[in-house]
């Protein structure tokens, strides 16, 4: 799917792009979906086909930090909707519509498992945004309301036994062994996938993309 895919987005993107004026695209997904991969891959083919066109903002910048979930209960299903800033995130998609000044975002840090403010950057003259994250076309309120801000739309889908492989070792790579990676991936990563998938939002000329090869 990669290398297809990338060349159908760009595609579809370059056909709709206008030199100075931004384009926002989304790619959304379950977790272990490829998203980050994909959305990488997307930044670098725009920007071999014209220089700085593209710039990736993932929405993991507007967790909620882990004082607030505890504060919320929510530290065991953190990843879930109810755990990020929506209208933080949706804030900043406005202004990421602002192509002559620069626009900062907060970027998550894995190892500190803590979102850093102001550490990206969108520079003016960058036209294309490609945002990245699991809840971008969910059909549930508030997320639903994301429509309006997206010019293209990707999915990329795999099926719950690759997704389920994927997360297990995800967790593995963290460093817990077997039981606990294959505990953290069923009682909460897999539900949200099952979320995401269960509930896509419809979403006219959306790209829907599959990857369940590693």
């Amino acid at each position: 799917m990669m290398r297809d895919g990338i060349d159908l987005v760009v595609s579809a993107i370059l056909a709709k792009h206008q030199p100075g004026e931004r384009l926002i695209v989304a790619v959304a997904g379950p977790p272990a979906s490829g998203k980050s991969t994909f959305s990488e891959a997307l930044v670098a083919a725009l920007n071999a086909h014209e220089d700085n066109l593209a710039c990736g903002v993932p929405m993991d910048g507007y967790h909620l930090d882990n004082r607030q979930l505890d504060r919320l209960g929510l530290r065991a299903r953190k990843g879930a909707p109810q755990t990020f800033d929506f209208d933080g995130f949706r804030s900043q998609l406005g202004r990421l519509r602002e192509p002559r000044r620069p626009v900062y975002f907060p970027v998550f840090d894995r190892g500190s498992d803590l979102a850093i403010a102001g550490a990206g950057v969108v520079l003016p003259g960058t036209d294309v945004i490609v945002v990245e994250g699991n809840y971008l076309m969910l059909d549930e309120e508030p997320w639903s309301g994301l429509a309006t801000c997206f010019d293209v739309e990707i999915f990329l889908r795999a099926s719950m036994a690759c997704l389920e492989e994927r997360l297990i070792r995800r967790w593995l790579a963290h460093g817990h062994d077997p039981a606990a990676a294959a505990r953290r991936a069923k009682s909460n990563d897999i539900p949200n996938a099952e979320l995401i998938l269960g509930k896509v939002r419809d979403a006219p000329g959306a790209l829907f993309l599959r990857d369940d090869e590693d």
